[in-house]
């Protein structure tokens, strides 16, 4: 049974192309979505770009018909702009807020159509709906499957036997099941508990498993578990052309990111330069209402970064690690920049890291990715359950969402940290809050 969904103005600035999404059903975007959109149209980062694309694509099907009667898609359904109708809400709710023209707008319409659904990723506006007998949901694209997500680690037991022809072959049949390129896997002896062997799948014949011996320690940075030993291995990798890292506060991700990419971009000179960029998700004023220069008003937002870098800088560098750091800035072998800093970039030979990308839509992500250039590699980190954009959920944010669409890929690798390094309280709070 077709159903005619009422969009908001966060839906389309999630994801431009949503109104193309709902296959043979019947799409309506309120007039009051379309002059919300033209507030933000001038604006330089990613809502200002997506506002545009769907402006763009919008004024494209006008080619096809006219807005206001409908325009049919390829899908058999129907794209409409409507205006606003009377006010068709209970006497609480007033219209000079645009949530409630948008809503208005909505339950007019859901009057006529029986089977009408407003779709918006603004809770509180799913709550008002429901309150007046409208149905609302959330914004499904692109979503995830949170406890079905890929870890990265597999656990099994094996024969002891198994387990020396391992260490003595350094390659083996691999054991699971399901054999996903570059997973690792954590192998416990059937017969003692105290003998395991640590290996991952070859990613160019996944019915392989290679040993893992020896340890990395990447400008002084040494792995504090398995977690970190094995994020190693696909950091400084240059075949891994993508790595995703999920992990709450304290489990070293970013660390272990920036400490590897000082590693191959400064000292194997494997790539060009280290670039560290990360969303700006402000509090109050946004960046460019802060005075000083790009790296001054990045200082404000990109504090975790510069904690870790003076970490390593430290630890490699004892008696200069500050003139270190400025010397790596000057000769453009280390960038800090702003996820908006790089859209319309092309970056060839970078190793890139976007940290927090969890507070990045998949659209977002899918740009950033985009600028990759030849012998690129990016490394995307974040904590998927600490999300400060009001839009964004567990299961709908571009980190969860590449570990998703990624899994399988050979050129491709991804591990979950578990457990907290920065200290006994971290690991408390992480546990407890």
């Amino acid at each position: 049974m077709k159903k005619t969904y009422i969009l908001d103005t966060n839906v389309l600035i999630h994801d431009p192309l949503s109104f193309t999404k709902f296959e043979d059903n019947v799409v309506i975007i309120p007039i009051a979505v379309i002059e919300e959109l033209d507030t933000f149209k001038n604006h330089s980062d990613e809502k200002g770009k997506n506002v545009r694309i769907v402006s763009r694509k919008l004024d494209e099907l006008r080619d096809f018909g006219r807005l206001d009667k409908g325009v049919k898609t390829k899908d058999g359904g129907v794209i409409k702009v409507l205006l606003d109708g009377k006010d068709t809400l209970p006497g609480k709710f007033t219209l000079n807020q645009m949530d409630n023209r948008i809503l208005s707008a909505a339950y007019g319409i859901s009057k006529k159509e029986k089977n009408a659904v407003l779709v918006t990723k603004d809770i509180n506006l799913r709550l008002k709906a429901e309150a007046i007998g409208l149905k609302a949901e959330d914004y499904e694209s692109g979503k995830v499957n949170i406890d079905e997500l890929y870890s990265g680690i597999a656990s099994v037991n094996a024969p002891s036997l198994f387990i020396d022809s391992l260490y003595k072959e350094k390659i083996a049949q691999n054991p699971l099941d399901e054999k996903v390129p570059n997973e690792f896997l954590i192998i416990h002896s059937s017969e003692d508990s105290k003998k395991t062997a640590m290996a991952r799948v070859d990613p160019h014949d996944p019915s392989k498993i290679k040993i893992i011996s020896g340890e990395h320690a990447p400008w002084g940075i040494k792995p504090l578990n398995k977690e970190q030993r094995f994020a190693m291995e696909l950091l400084l990798d240059e075949n891994i052309k993508l790595v995703t890292l999920l992990g709450t506060a304290g489990t070293g991700k970013t660390l272990v990111s920036l400490a590897c990419g000082l590693q191959k971009a400064v000292d194997e000179n494997v790539y060009r330069r280290l670039i560290i960029c990360r969303s700006v998700i402000p509090v109050g004023k946004d960046i460019g209402y802060l005075p000083g220069t790009k790296e001054e008003k990045l200082a404000t937002w990109m504090g975790a970064i510069y904690d870790n870098l003076e970490f390593i800088m430290d630890r490699k560098h004892q008696d200069d690690a500050p003139s270190k750091f400025e010397y790596l800035l000057q000769q453009e072998k280390l960038e800090i920049a702003s996820v908006t800093h790089i859209r319309g970039r092309s970056l060839p030979k970078q190793y890139m890291i976007v940290d927090d990308a969890q507070n990045l839509t998949p659209h977002e992500i899918k740009t950033i990715l985009s600028r990759a250039g030849d012998g690129t590699k990016v490394v995307v980190t974040g904590d998927p359950y600490q999300i400060d954009n009001p839009y964004l959920d567990v299961a709908s944010n571009g980190l969860t969402y590449i570990v998703d669409r990624f899994r399988g890929q050979k050129i491709y690798g991804h591990l979950t940290f578990t457990k907290t390094e920065r200290s006994e309280l971290a690991a408390l709070v992480a546990e407890l809050m």
